[in-house]
């Protein structure tokens, strides 16, 4: 089957999304994180009251046994066959506690429908305990429901934020130094990336401050002379910059024809062809050659993955050849980079 030629500006257009990793150095706080220092997630069970009629239909039993123990709790006796819920919706509330956060401390809040609820909409959260994973209350959420500017009828109107919307009431202690030390662990794992690390840090203090223990962790002995100073360590450890080992990845979204690859990811000897293209690379040497049946390139092994890309788009290659022709490289055992399809 012959290809149809796409406009060349649509190949420019594709060709500008192409991103290559540059060498760079990198502050060990944007590498890692210290162990110890992390979120907790928050879950409460709720009613927004307040709703247009697009409340929970009566059906909903949890939600009617909700109203009737919450106006029990105000001394206020129903019957929950009579009660009429088109006006409140049960929901389920979460949050991240960041780490360090302080009694008296805001975080915003996530309100999602539990029942039948059409709309959240200009409804009010009522006040709403906030547990952890100990079943502990750790927060009290309360407050207005925000649509995020969605116009009536429009959106997802059964999923809302509310910023600020939950005060903390219990603050949970995060012991950062084991032993005098502190562990870091990466972001990702990688054993180059990990010793380079360590290396940086022995570099800075002592030559025995830091060890990579495996490709995610790394064990920082605290400075006979920070002992007394862990914050100020710590800030230090962060500031330290250094050159990450960048795995070679291709990462191809199909849908919208966006290929992302490393500079320095290399092709061996292979020969693909692709409806009217032919890809050799081969160790003559050749150019690129275009007839009016066939179009075929003729490279040398050890070529980088952009010369292929730039060779493939000089002969009128699509991007969804593009993304086949890599795909049949990769398969052939060619191409030593690991592909990622989104």
């Amino acid at each position: 089957m012959i290809l149809l030629r796409r406009f060349i500006i649509f190949l420019t257009i594709f060709m500008s999304f192409i991103v290559f990793a540059q060498e760079t150095e990198v502050r060990v706080k944007d590498l890692c994180r210290i162990e110890g220092v992390r979120p907790n997630q928050l879950m409460g069970y709720g009613l927004v009251v307040g709703l247009d009629g697009t409340g929970d239909a009566k059906g909903t039993f949890f939600t009617a046994q909700s109203i009737v123990n919450m106006l029990t709790r105000l001394g206020i006796s129903v019957e929950k066959e009579k009660m009429k819920i088109g006006n409140v919706a049960a929901v389920i509330v979460t949050a991240q506690l960041p780490s360090f956060a302080r009694t008296g401390d805001k975080i915003d809040i996530l309100v999602a429908t539990l029942g039948d609820a059409r709309s959240l909409e200009g409804g009010v959260l009522l006040q709403t305990p906030l547990s952890g994973a100990d079943n502990e209350v750790y927060a009290l959420a309360q407050g207005p429901i925000s649509m995020g500017g969605k116009m009536r009828g429009k959106g997802h109107l059964t999923v809302a934020q509310i910023s600020q919307g939950a005060i903390i009431e219990k603050e949970i202690t995060c012991p950062i130094v084991k032993e005098d030390a502190i562990s870091l662990i990466l972001n990702e794992a990688d054993f180059t990336t990990a010793f380079r690390i360590a290396t940086a840090i022995n570099a800075k203090f002592t030559p025995t401050t830091a060890k990579a223990l495996d490709p995610s962790l790394v064990l920082v002995k605290i400075p006979v002379n920070y002992k007394e100073k862990t914050v100020e360590f710590i800030a230090a450890l962060e500031g330290l910059t250094l050159i990450p080992d960048v795995a070679a990845k291709v990462i191809i979204n199909e849908r919208t024809g966006t290929i992302v690859m490393g500079k320095d990811i290399r092709i061996s000897q292979v020969a693909v062809s692709h409806g009217d293209i032919s890809v050799v690379v081969k160790a003559t040497t050749g150019e690129t050659k275009e007839s009016k049946k066939e179009r075929v390139i003729v490279l040398s092994p050890g070529i980088s993955i952009n010369d292929i890309v730039a060779a493939l788009n000089s002969i009128g290659a699509t991007p969804d050849d593009l993304i086949a022709i890599l795909q049949a490289i990769k398969s052939a055992g060619a191409l030593h980079a690991e592909i990622i399809i989104m």
